[in-house]
């Protein structure tokens, strides 16, 4: 089945370019199905290129997705046009009476900031709040995963000597969990971020299942509430070229960053990277789309609670 996506979203352009199905809402609106909804929280400064990583990764499935983007009020993109914004992304006090069957709220660039001094602090836990009684599943990824652990769990972020910057073998620690079926006993994770979080903060929290580490990386993917909850300190749904072009922009600012680890062809950052993440990365979101999402939502959005 196709994304439904809303009418004339760049990334129906771009994905039909690489041969994937996709649906504006005017279509979509002719069949006489129920499409699970999907709201994604988009905190990232370039909101075109990440709608389209999650568009890409989210169209795998057989399921009909209808998806929906949020933003928040008291935070102005400067990388998006005005015009995208206005036409694509609803405000969450637009959407804060309406419910979803899945929710996914991006990473930020602001991890050298305390939680409490980001501008629209109040505003995300309120939507962290909302989602426990509004949304079947949500995804927290990378600084979201952070701010979201940090706000519901207490556990605190910690600043890294170096940034975090490459492909990481992740290992599940709950195999047998439906989010890791079809996965092999390792699987590679991209990562970027200057923070991290620790295995001894996690585990000492009951409510809190460590289910995915690296030796490298640290804590990889936690779940909370039977799966109702995933914070995901990684970038699964990111595309071949994504580390790179964040490489070479750093190279072109003059700022201190390494190559990234594990990624190009013979670690040369004149040849193309080597994809290593993109089979696991798409099964990890397909598997939390099918056993968390639609296995487990409520057929009337109004029954979630």
């Amino acid at each position: 089945m196709p994304l439904t996506l809303p009418d004339k979203l760049p990334a129906i352009d771009l994905l039909k370019e690489e041969q994937i199905f996709v649906m504006d809402a005017s279509r979509a609106h002719e069949q006489d199905i129920r499409p699970l909804r999907i709201v994604v929280l988009n905190l990232m400064p370039l909101k075109i290129t990440t709608e389209t990583d999650l568009v890409r990764i989210l169209s795998n499935t057989p399921l009909q997705l209808e998806i929906s983007f949020m933003k928040v009020k008291a935070h102005t993109s400067k990388n998006t046009p005005i015009e995208h914004m206005q036409a694509f992304y609803k405000d969450f006090e637009v959407l804060r009476h309406e419910k979803f069957d899945g929710m996914i709220i991006t990473g930020a660039p602001v991890e050298h900031l305390e939680y409490e001094d980001v501008n629209y602090w109040d505003e995300i836990t309120d939507i962290f709040s909302w989602a426990r009684t509004h949304v079947t599943s949500t995804l927290y990824i990378c600084w979201a995963a952070q701010a979201g652990l940090y706000y519901h769990y207490g556990v605190p972020k910690y600043a890294l000597d170096e940034k975090m910057f490459g492909i990481f073998p992740q290992k599940p620690l709950v195999p047998t969990l439906p989010i890791f079926r079809g996965f092999d006993d390792l699987f590679n994770m991209p990562h970027s971020r200057h923070t991290e979080l620790r295995r001894e903060d996690i585990i000492k929290v009951p409510e809190l299942t460590l289910i995915a580490e690296s030796d490298e990386s640290g804590v990889g993917i936690v779940m909370a509430r039977g799966g109702r909850e995933f914070f995901i300190t990684g970038h699964s749904e990111y595309a071949p070229n994504t580390l790179d072009t964040e490489y070479k922009r750093d190279l072109g600012k003059g700022l201190p960053i390494h190559k990234p680890h594990n990624y190009y062809t013979n670690d040369d950052p004149s040849m193309p990277p080597l994809v290593t993440w993109r089979a696991h990365g798409t099964l990890l979101f397909t598997n939390w789309l099918n056993y968390y999402v639609y296995q487990e939502t409520p057929f009337n959005l109004d029954d979630i609670h």
